[in-house]
This record gives C-alpha cells, structure tokens and sequence, in this order.
C-alpha cells in the first residue's frame, strides 16, 4: 500500500507537470534533481542546528558525554530515515518520468507552441548550451538502476541470488571538470552518491549470522519474499573520455559535453548507511512483513571499481567492489552490478 501510494503521488505529480506546465523531459528531471538537492540541504541544516543544542546542552553539563553522544546517534539516524523517505518519493517521479519518456509520450518541445516560439524556445535553448559549454565545469545529476549479485570465489554462475530479482539503484551529483584548457576529450567527474544494492536469496533462504560468518540458510517458514539491501554513501571518481564535437563561435572555440559518445573509467569509495534484511510471508491469507536492521557482519567500508560507455546522457554502466560484502566469511564475496545510467545536465 506504502508503495502504490508513493507512486500514485509521483504518477499524479508528473501528470500535472505536463499539463500546466508542458515542460521539456531535460527540464523535469532538472527539476527532480534539485528538489533532491534540496531534501539534503534541508535535512543536513536541521542536523547541524540540532547538534548545536546538543553541544550546547553538554557544555552547561545539564548531560554527559554518553547521553550526547546516544543523542547524536539518534538524530543522525533519524535525518538519514527523512532523507531515505523524502528522496524515494522523487526517484519514483524519475522512474515514472524515464517510463513515459521510452514510451514516447513526452516530446522535446511543448505541444502547443506555434512555429515562432518554437524557434525562439530552440534558440534560447542553445544560447543555455553555449553559455554551459564555455564553463570548465558543469553539473550533472546522476541516475542509475539494474540488477546486481554476488561474485562468490570469482564465480557468478550457479549464484545463490535470483539474477533478475536483485537490482540496484543510484543517484546522486557530479562535477564534470575538463582537463585541458585547449582539448574536449578528456574530463574528470567527481560527485557523491547514494547506492541501493539489493539481494534476493533462491530456494526459501535468508541470512542468518553465526558469530564473525553470515550464511545463507533455509527458513523454517515459508518466505513469499527474501531480501537483503545495503546502502551506501559513497564519492565515486572517473575519468571521461567526450567525444562530443568542439565547434567554433566567433572565432572562439566551444566545448559542448554530453553531445556523442562517452566513456568513464574509475571508481568509488565510501560507508555503509544501513543493512537491512526484509522477509515476507503469507499464512491463511494474511501476509506478514518483517525487517531487520544489523550490521550482519558488513563491511562498513567499501571501495570499488565501476566504468560506463554510452551516447549523450545514457550510458551502459557496470561497478564492482573490491572490498568483500562481509568482513570476515570464510568466503569472499563481493558485489557486481551491470544497469543504465542517465547523467542529466
């Protein structure tokens, strides 16, 4: 029900975009991008502003360093929850945006616009471009989704995780920097990210942990739905090659990003922000879902390598982690994703 609610809002709210306002798609996920931004600012300002009353508490001694300290903690966790909440309702008015955009059902220019404002507006637009492209560095607004396993000793065949079942999610900002004062090609990009990596056990299985091990192990009940999801907060870095083609403006030399075929190559590095396994089970009718919170012996550092190759904004995008998902099994296994990409300027 929480779901179905969550994406009615996002499905009613782009509805009413299009008809009062007929924005184009690049404009509406601009949009989302921002009010993205905006949540985090929102939720680290009112986490600054608690933590100084916390401070200030501690400095008259009305607490110990342990109460302020559980308190931190607390308010902590509980602006991450906000971010998580109020953040998923604006991916899930991406996804719907991206949906209605493969299906073709938002067009690049406003319906009704007569021949000369489309004109004027195309012309307004490019002037946007070259502005852009005259800057060393640009902002994108990064979305990425697809399905994600295990590699457990190297091998991912006969995995013990449904391929199609398990997905992952990103999002997050970037800078797009050109390196050469003279050159388009190369660029680094460097921003900050939220990762979603979700497992879904085969054959009625969940993590159960058993010391410093975490292993899969068959329930005692029967599960509709077993999954295990990991979040991440991470700064991942690339360098990108830009085809896109330099063209010249009064004599002066533009440099347009996002325009051809690009390619990344680097990586990521950041904390663990929650692990969380969710069981579903169905008896007599009545269906019953519970959720864990735990460490489950994860790694609360993680690093990795991923790369993209793609046309303008989308791209083919693949990450893996070096760092093993849990500390100490007796097996390594770490986690590969392989989805689509959409870097929106």
């Amino acid at each position: 029900m929480k779901n179905f609610i969550l994406f009615a809002t996002a499905f009613l709210s782009l509805f009413l975009t299009r008809v009062y306002a007929q924005e184009t798609f690049e404009c509406q996920a601009k949009a989302i991008g921002n009010a993205i931004e905006i949540i985090t600012k929102e939720e680290k300002d009112g986490l600054k502003t608690e933590i100084e009353t916390v401070n200030a508490d501690l400095e008259k001694g009305t607490i110990s360093k342990e109460q302020a300290a559980e308190r931190k903690t607390k308010l902590a966790e509980q602006r991450a929850k906000n971010i998580e909440q109020r953040v998923a309702v604006e991916q899930a008015k991406l996804v719907a945006l991206i949906n209605a955009k493969v299906d073709g059902k938002i067009s690049e220019t406003p319906k009704n616009d007569t021949i000369s404002q489309k004109k004027e507006f195309s012309f307004k637009y490019k002037n946007k471009k070259d502005n852009i492209s005259e800057r060393r560095t640009t902002s994108q607004f990064v979305f990425a989704a697809g399905l994600n396993n295990l590699v457990a000793d190297k091998h991912i065949a006969n995995s013990d995780f449904r391929y199609w079942g398990s997905h992952f999610y990103e999002w997050g900002f970037t800078n797009n920097t050109r390196l050469l004062a003279k050159n388009n090609l190369l660029h680094l990009k460097y921003g900050l990210s939220l990762m979603y990596n979700n497992l879904r056990p085969t054959d009625n299985r969940e993590f159960v942990v058993n010391g410093n091990q975490t292993t899969l192990e068959t329930s005692s009940v029967n599960l509709k739905d077993s999954r295990f999801r990991n979040v991440y907060l991470v700064l991942p870095i690339h360098f990108e090659f830009d085809f896109s083609e330099t063209k010249i403006k009064d004599g002066k030399q533009i440099f347009n990003s996002h325009n051809s075929l690009r390619i990344g190559l680097g990586g990521y590095a950041g904390l663990n922000v929650k692990s969380k396994q969710i069981l579903v089970t169905e008896e007599n009718g009545y269906e019953t879902t519970s959720k864990t919170k735990g460490s489950f012996n994860v790694n609360q550092f993680i690093y990795g390598a991923s790369a993209y190759i793609g046309y303008k904004e989308t791209s083919l995008y693949v990450k893996y982690d070096i760092s093993p998902l849990f500390k100490d099994n007796l097996i390594q296994q770490n986690n590969v994703s392989l989805g689509i990409r959409f870097d929106f300027n």
